[in-house]
């Protein structure tokens, strides 16, 4: 507080005594002290980077040197990756039980159409940059060396891969295993037909003359097989789907289903106050990755030389997504400002760029969402989780990029037809890419394969794939962010309406299913017309006798206008 002294002396005038300024601490250092977790993350990502630099000056470092540096990093991602089944499960059960199914499906509906339509976006505009800026050179292929083909992924495959890990047939193996089809060869024997052409055969000792035998080959020497295997890796999409159905159908069975409904709320408080012990740690965890692969990254100067340009390309696409797509598309539907929001989401944006793990980063980005910027935990319970596994809209631009680049540096020439097929491609693999594993190798190889293009040329963008990874999760963060509060935005009034059901004051007139208001006189505030009390079943009459109904202009009446108060009946009385 900033309150003045005033002393009286004598007669003389009064002297006024100016507080005095504030301390640096206070004043000029207070937004470091109150964002102390956000600095010291930051702080953790320069280190990083200045640390890893400094050690590719030194001579050729051991291995375990290595390991050594990266290992708090894979203590964080091990943390993180461990607390994402019991987040899921918890959050989507929690959020769904407080909502009926009507309110689910148009918050569901909302957030699918918002990432459907930003993810297209990014690939249109993938393929718009790498067009224009032309960064593939066949003349820097011959530098690469060469390895074997790889092996082609059928789209059909792909997408009856995806469907099936949707209904996991075991939901424990879904725990940490999914199915993906596989395609192997199998040498088949050939069909021989043998032709004999017997010319004469002599009478006296029956011996064969002129005899001519011919084997014929018929059929191909290998068939390809296809069998389904299960592959490590959590089954994020069933999982998703199956709570998804369990918590809808949970908040339809009301009161019954409250005790489940509270232990579910427990675990995800539980598990979101592990989440904040965690990010005390991250730091120095996100600070390890970056200097760990920053150190072991061998000939840099000549990957930028060959990739410079393609590194340009995706993160100029990145950059104007995140920068100028996603806030504008933002402010269009909720008129709020988009930078606010990105200061209550900068944490996570730093999380996504350090461990490259959108799951990872849920955590961090549900603590973001609720508590920086006021997100109902309805919203990011349900968005969130659907969001860190369908919506990929760095990775679409990333593979739209990749590909058309691909064809550059074998100076292939790709129409309209093709460029389009790259797109929808490119789309529709960054939504399963999470059901698959391996997701970056196999739906680049999806790509490649539904437009002709070489596959074994993937191993090109290796070298720099770690880099480009980091950058594209932190665009789907923030796009798994900005949809939550366009959501958030677009469903108020449902969740208004939820809540006022819940306190016993529907603004509409009540189904038959809930109980009778008791000693209800009346409307409640904000009631609008058609309101009316809910009389028991077995005394209806006598309800209306003794408890007044209330209509639409029944407010300016007074209580002479009210049902009761007719001075006919009055006047029967005496």
């Amino acid at each position: 507080m900033t309150n003045q002294v005033e002393l009286a002396m004598g007669d003389g005038p009064h002297l006024s005594l100016d507080p005095l300024p504030k301390p640096c601490l206070e004043k000029r250092c207070g937004w470091l002290t109150r964002n102390l977790l956000l600095t010291l993350t930051i702080l953790g990502v320069i280190l990083g980077t200045v640390f890893g630099g400094l050690l590719r000056l030194l001579p050729t470092l051991d291995e375990d040197l290595l390991v050594l540096i990266s290992f708090p990093g894979d203590i964080l991602m091990r943390m993180l990756k461990m607390l994402i089944l019991p987040l899921v499960i918890s959050s989507l059960i929690s959020g769904l039980a407080g909502l009926d199914a009507k309110s689910s499906g148009h918050m569901g509906t909302r957030a699918m159409v918002y990432y459907m339509s930003t993810t297209v976006l990014a690939a249109v505009l993938g393929v718009i940059l790498v067009l224009s800026i032309h960064p593939g050179d066949p003349k820097l292929k011959p530098a690469t060396s060469a390895v074997e083909r790889g092996e082609e992924v059928s789209s059909l495959d792909a997408f009856l891969d995806l469907i099936r890990n949707l209904f996991p047939e075991n939901l424990v193996q879904a725990c940490f295993q999914q199915v993906q089809t596989v395609s192997q060869k199998v040498p088949v024997p050939p069909q021989v037909v043998r032709q004999e052409n017997v010319t004469r055969l002599l009478p006296g000792n029956l011996s064969l003359l002129n005899a001519t035998v011919t084997e014929i080959s018929l059929g191909p020497s290998t068939l390809t097989q296809k069998r389904l295997e299960f592959k490590a890796g959590m089954n994020v999409l069933g999982l998703i789907g199956f709570f998804i159905a369990f918590g809808v159908v949970m908040g339809q069975m009301g009161e019954q289903a409250k005790p489940m409904a509270d232990f579910f709320s427990i675990l995800n408080e539980i598990i979101m106050q592990l989440v904040s012990m965690i990010m005390w740690y991250s730091p120095f965890g996100i600070a390890s990755l970056i200097c760990g692969k920053l150190a072991g990254l061998q000939d840099l100067e000549l990957v930028a030389r060959q990739l410079g340009m393609y590194m340009v390309t995706v993160a100029l696409g990145l950059l104007l997504h995140g920068a100028l797509v996603l806030p504008l598309i933002f402010f269009g539907v909720t008129r709020q400002n988009p930078v606010a929001f990105y200061a209550g989401i900068f944490q996570a944006w730093l999380t996504a760029l350090g461990t490259a793990s959108s799951a990872g980063t849920l955590p961090v980005t549900f603590r973001c969402l609720e508590e920086n910027l006021g997100v109902d935990r309805r919203v990011t319970r349900l968005v969130l989780p659907i969001g860190a596994t369908i919506n990929m809209d760095g990775t679409a631009l990333y593979e739209a990029v990749a590909a058309i680049f691909i064809a550059q540096m074998n100076n292939i020439a790709l129409d309209g037809g093709q460029i389009a097929t790259v797109s929808l491609t490119a789309t529709l693999a960054s939504v399963g890419a999470a059901s698959i594993p391996s997701a970056g190798l196999v739906t680049m190889l999806l790509i490649l394969t539904a437009v002709g293009l070489p596959t074994q040329d993937i191993s090109l963008l290796i070298a720099v794939d770690w880099l480009l990874d980091r950058l594209r999760t932190s665009i789907n963060v923030v796009g798994d962010s900005f949809g939550a509060g366009i959501v958030y935005y677009l469903s108020q009034a449902e969740l208004a309406a939820v809540d006022a059901r819940a306190e016993g004051h529907p603004p509409e007139p009540p189904s038959p299913k809930l109980p009778p208001l008791p000693n209800h006189q009346g409307p409640p505030e904000g009631a609008g017309p058609g309101y009316t009390a809910l009389p028991a079943a077995d005394s209806e009459e006598e309800e209306q006798a003794e408890t007044p109904s209330w209509e639409p202009g029944a407010e300016d009446e007074g209580p002479e206008g009210s049902p009761g108060s007719d001075p006919e009946e009055k006047e029967e009385e005496e």
